[in-house]
């Protein structure tokens, strides 16, 4: 990722939230801008400390990606805080900003190419067949302190060691 594009991610979150200001007839307070997000994540708004994390691997491969979308998406995050406090992260408050201020559809998942930033994965099953997990997730099944359920069959996904 050049300093170029980061420029430029700054650049637009500092226009989302002037658009943002016209429209709702209110300041903001410029959150921090970093690019440490890690995983298969684009971006990630950290609310509570007005910081913005965005993937410096996803980035470099989806600039104008992260312009038209992820940069619109974590700022109505922080907007939507301001605003309404705490909410869901992508409940309605959140999809009328994406809509009013952006005129996009807020999306909870992005569509990008993760090869190059996916850990170690485990294969999962349901009715529907094998699904990835990551370590991070696996590690939360092993302890007992999660359950996943496949989004298309809801079904419970069972981990089939290969031992």
């Amino acid at each position: 990722m050049s300093k170029q594009d980061q420029q430029m991610v700054i650049n637009r979150v500092l226009e989302c939230f002037q658009e943002a200001s016209v429209q709702l007839n209110r300041s903001f307070k410029h959150p921090i801008v970093s690019f440490k997000q890690r995983g298969k994540i684009a971006g990630s708004a950290r609310l509570q400390v007005n910081e913005l994390r965005f993937n410096p691997i996803l980035l470099s491969d989806n600039l104008q990606t992260f312009l038209d979308e992820v940069v619109p998406h974590e700022v109505c995050h922080l907007i939507a805080f301001n605003l309404f406090g705490k909410v869901r992260p992508h409940g309605k408050e959140w999809k009328s900003l994406m809509k009013k201020l952006f005129n996009l559809n807020g999306q909870t998942y992005h569509k990008m190419d993760v090869k190059k930033v996916a850990g170690k994965q485990f294969v999962y099953h349901c009715n529907c067949g094998p699904i990835q997990l990551s370590i991070r997730r696996h590690n939360k099944v092993k302890r007992g302190e999660q359950k996943y359920t496949c989004r298309k069959c809801l079904t419970n996904l069972k981990f089939v060691s290969k031992e």
